[in-house]
């Protein structure tokens, strides 16, 4: 399924321009993130996704979500679907612009944070920079991470998460941190004093972390 998304061009896009993919949350939309484009490097590519599923409110989702029950916090088949519409739309939109030497970025917020993991731990070939806010790696959509560490050395990781997070608890914000360790991933992992959300230092750090 082709996914809706909105884009910024740089003035001269060849083929090794980067090009950043934003993943917004539940609830929300292509806008959300977007609003970070004004302090991304201005050579970028900004492409930031509307998710498939509407919400209430306006809002729109990459899968539906259970709040009562923990063991169905998640929509397995609708995420599945999701991440596969996302890779497809990548692929179509690097293929669109004629770029083969650019490097791959992502952004994700919660659940687009989640689907971020998702992608960067399975494809890991594809990607570089990889920021992951408040949210947490599914082990349910990944069925096969990739182990090779020759792999997984390209890719850089950003992942921040409130200390008072009430939608995604900050213990599974931290799980990223030991999964990360394991896999002798690079990455960053921070907390800050906010709730859902990122506040200015974190916004601070993430946009350090992109200029890089």
């Amino acid at each position: 399924m082709n996914l809706d998304y909105i884009v910024r061009e740089p003035e001269h896009i060849t083929p090794e321009t980067s090009v950043l993919f934003m993943l917004h949350g539940y609830g929300s939309n292509e806008q959300d993130l977007f609003s970070f484009r004004e302090t991304l490097p201005q050579d970028w590519i900004i492409v930031s996704f509307r998710a498939p599923g509407s919400t209430q409110f306006e809002g729109y989702s990459w899968y539906d979500i259970n709040f009562n029950n923990p063991d169905e916090f998640i929509n397995v088949p609708q995420a599945t679907e999701s991440l596969n519409s996302v890779l497809e739309s990548i692929l179509k939109i690097i293929n669109h612009y004629g770029i083969t030497q650019g490097k791959t970025h992502l952004c994700g917020f919660s659940q687009g944070g989640i689907l971020c993991y998702a992608l960067a731990l399975q494809y890991p070939e594809m990607f570089n920079l990889v920021a992951c806010l408040s949210s947490y790696p599914e082990e349910k959509l990944m069925p096969a991470i990739v182990k090779d560490k020759k792999k997984l050395e390209e890719l850089r990781f950003f992942v921040s998460h409130g200390t008072d997070d009430a939608v995604i608890p900050l213990e599974w914000g931290r799980k990223a941190a030991d999964l990360l360790y394991d896999l002798n991933c690079y990455f960053t992992f921070r907390e800050y004093m906010s709730g859902h959300g990122v506040n200015q230092k974190n916004y601070m750090d993430l946009m350090e972390f992109f200029s890089k």
